[in-house]
């Protein structure tokens, strides 16, 4: 009996576990149900802006540049100091040329001799005016010849004064001191003492002894591309981020937009410029990098839903809104503004309304979602 009952039970073991094996994969294989989440409109502020790299740059910012040419003598100022407009920067040692001192002691030679001579003139006519002997006419003549040589002779020696020291004292005239021509803070000097340096004339633009801006009217200069510009108009609102200030903005209007574009890394691309509020206590540098937020278009308070689940269909836009717990009908919107992520809608929607939405595994496979 026993021997008999081993494989009845050893069969019968084999059966339920295939029986087992083919329930599991018929269950496996079954398709799983797709729960599709829902969203509902919601009231919300859309601004359509367009976004504009740049840096923060003073509105006027003065170079300072030399009279004459020669070496750095003395500095008075470095970056950072605040002066006062004809404020003293730097004080120049001339180097004389060669050819223009030999002129300029050559001019005072020749006028020496006129005045010494005209000198002679004058006293051999006082005697003889004094004599009665000549016409008050002839004297006066000889008195205004010697007063134009006597002119003469100062003028040459303050041209060889200058040429040599850069100052005269007779006349008062000093070109070898560089003054602030306006009041400001003073950026950079790019020179040091000992530096030579070139004045500033019809064929060389000089060396820049310091840059000097007013740190308390700045704007934001930037660029955006040619497919922007044609929706940008001078007064927008402006609202200025700068990076190096954290989560800190500044609120602008646009000013200048370039009639002109520059072409850069194969595209078009037009300057602008905003002023900006500047906030109390906080300091801006000069050339800050920071992006400008330019408000093309805004709506406060609209009913709008979250674009990606718009479908749209030979130029018009549909949804798929819930009628029945998972059973959607399609209806078709009137959309206005979007700032790229909502959109607002403008009829066909209620606000209690709830909207399909579904999302896609990685196999391709539909994904579960609770509804909301």
């Amino acid at each position: 009996m026993i021997r008999r009952a081993v494989p009845i039970l050893l069969t019968l073991g084999i059966l339920v576990a295939f029986a087992s094996t083919l329930f599991f994969l018929y269950k496996k294989s079954e398709a799983r149900p797709v729960v599709y989440q829902t969203v509902k409109a919601s009231p919300r502020d859309i601004v359509k802006k367009t976004v504009a790299p740049g840096a923060i740059v003073p509105r006027r910012e003065v170079v300072i540049k030399p009279r004459v040419s020669g070496v750095i003598e003395k500095l008075v100022v470095q970056p950072g100091d605040y002066i006062k407009e004809k404020a003293l920067i730097a004080r120049i040692q001339i180097i004389p040329d060669v050819v223009s001192l030999n002129n300029a002691e050559a001019g005072v030679k020749s006028a020496q001799i006129s005045f010494d001579n005209a000198k002679k003139e004058l006293e051999r006519f006082q005697k003889l005016w004094d004599q009665k002997l000549i016409s008050e006419t002839d004297f006066n003549q000889h008195q205004v010849g010697f007063d134009l040589r006597r002119q003469e002779l100062e003028s040459a020696e303050n041209n060889l004064q200058l040429v040599k020291d850069g100052a005269s004292r007779k006349s008062g005239k000093v070109s070898n001191l560089v003054h602030s021509t306006v009041e400001g803070m003073v950026l950079e000097v790019p020179v040091k003492e000992g530096g030579s340096v070139i004045e500033a004339n019809n064929f060389n633009e000089g060396t820049t002894i310091a840059a000097i801006a007013d740190m308390n009217d700045m704007i934001f200069q930037g660029r955006v591309d040619e497919s922007e510009v044609g929706r940008l108009k001078e007064g927008m609102p402006v609202t200025i981020s700068v990076g190096a200030l954290g989560e800190q903005s500044f609120q602008g209007k646009l000013e200048y937009i370039s009639p002109k574009g520059i072409a850069k890394e194969g595209t078009i691309e037009f300057e602008v410029k905003a002023s900006i509020q500047l906030k109390p206590g906080v300091f801006i540098r000069a050339n800050y990098s920071a992006n400008a937020d330019i408000i093309l278009d805004r709506r406060e308070k609209v009913l709008a839903i979250d674009e990606s689940i718009v479908k749209f269909e030979r130029g018009k836009a549909f949804v798929e809104i819930e009628t029945q717990p998972q059973a959607f009908d399609r209806r078709e919107l009137k959309l206005g503004l979007s700032d790229g992520i909502f959109v607002e809608v403008l009829s066909g929607l209620e606000a209690t309304s709830r909207l399909k939405k579904q999302e896609t595994g990685g196999d391709g496979a539909s994904k579960k979602w609770g509804a909301k």
